[in-house]
Formats: C-alpha cells, structure tokens, sequence
C-alpha cells in the first residue's frame, strides 16, 4: 500500500489540512493509498528534525512518501532563507547530508518532498473568503489585504490579518479550532485556483502520487 506522511509545523495546521483534504484522502484509501498529516511543534522543531524522521520513513516503508510542508513565515528560521526556493534547497541539502551519513539508498531522494504555506497556513483562510465570513459572522469584512492571498509578505503575514479580522469582530482567533471549521467548509478545487504560486503545486504533486486526479 502507498503510503503519504505529510509533517507540518504544529496541531492546528494538521487539522486543518485534515478537514480540507477529507474527501481525497477518504478516496485514496478506498484505491489502496493513504494520506495523512503530522505536526511537529513548530517550524524550528520540522526544519531540523523532519528530515531525519523523513529518512527514517522512507527507508522502512519501501512504498512511502514524505512532504515537508513548513510556513515561510517567520524568514531565517531556523537558517537563513526568505523564500520558497531557497527553504527547499536547504531542507533538500539538510536531507542528503543525512541520507550520505546513514549509507542510504540514493533513490529516497525521489520520495522525500519539499513545500510551504506561503506565507502560514492561514493563507488558505484568506482564500476561503466565503467560509470565512460565516466564523466571523458577517457580510463584509473590516479590512483589505492583497489579493492573490499569497502576496502578503514577511512584515504582515495571513496569520496576522486572520487575527486582526477576528478581533475586529469582537473574537480571538483560535487556530486549532477556527481554521478546521473553516477548511472543512471550503473546496480545496476552489483554493487551488486561488493560491497558484504554492498551494496548487503541493497539491499537484500529492494528487499525482496518490492517483487522483485534480480538476
């Protein structure tokens, strides 16, 4: 069986992909694959462990997959870097450090994947207008942010705007709770044409091994 480890940076991250991603991992498992999603604290703890567990994955389970899929935000953490490519390169050369150091099979590397939230998850809050004014309760939002949601940047992250929507709205933004109600109302088909730059080729990618198609 196919199996797909997709390790993120903490609890409500993998909830939220859990609830957005529902229908194909259901489907998946019904054509002998699974998917599912891990959380390792945070974006330190994912970008200097998660390659080791990756390796370890992979070399067990000859059938495996693993995506790394940290926020870009906050920049230089844990080692420099402010965009998607120069993350990958360093997660990439961190793994095949490991990977020579072990004596691993070099043919891992072809199932070992590197992507991010650009800039946090919340970007896909930000995309899911409509799910998202129904958690706020309005029918109209406070506050502008640039559109395509994954144009925000560094100094004013999704998450940020998140929170300060929320606060508008006289509530506190709870991750672990309003981000899965909100995904698990929205249309990941629809969030794929939304957020092109990273969203949608994380899903291309996962979508291919898994065999399912995306429309």
């Amino acid at each position: 069986m196919k199996e797909v480890f997709v390790y993120v940076e903490g609890p409500s991250d993998q909830l939220a992909m859990r609830a957005l991603l529902d229908g194909p991992a259901h489907l998946a498992g019904k054509q002998g694959c699974s998917l599912d999603f891990f959380p390792l604290k945070n974006k330190r703890a994912l970008l200097n462990k998660g390659h080791r567990k990756a390796l370890n994955i992979l070399r067990n389970k000859p059938n495996s997959f693993v995506f790394l899929v940290p926020d870009l935000y906050p920049r230089n953490m844990p080692f420099p870097h402010a965009t998607y490519e120069e993350l990958k390169k360093e997660v990439e050369r961190r793994f095949e450090v490991e990977l020579r150091e072990k004596g691993a099979d070099e043919r891992l590397k072809e199932r070992f994947r590197v992507h991010c939230f650009k800039y946090d998850l919340e970007v896909l809050l930000l995309a899911s207008e409509e799910s998202l004014l129904k958690r706020l309760n309005v029918g109209t939002f406070s506050r502008k942010w640039v559109k395509p949601a994954e144009d925000q940047n560094h100094d004013n992250p999704p998450k940020r705007i998140v929170e300060a929507l929320f606060s508008d709205s006289q509530m506190r933004y709870r991750d672990t709770i309003d981000a899965p109600w909100i995904l698990e109302r929205s249309d990941y088909r629809v969030l794929q044409t939304r957020c092109t730059q990273n969203f949608r080729p994380f899903l291309e990618e996962l979508f291919a091994i898994l065999e399912l198609r995306l429309p």
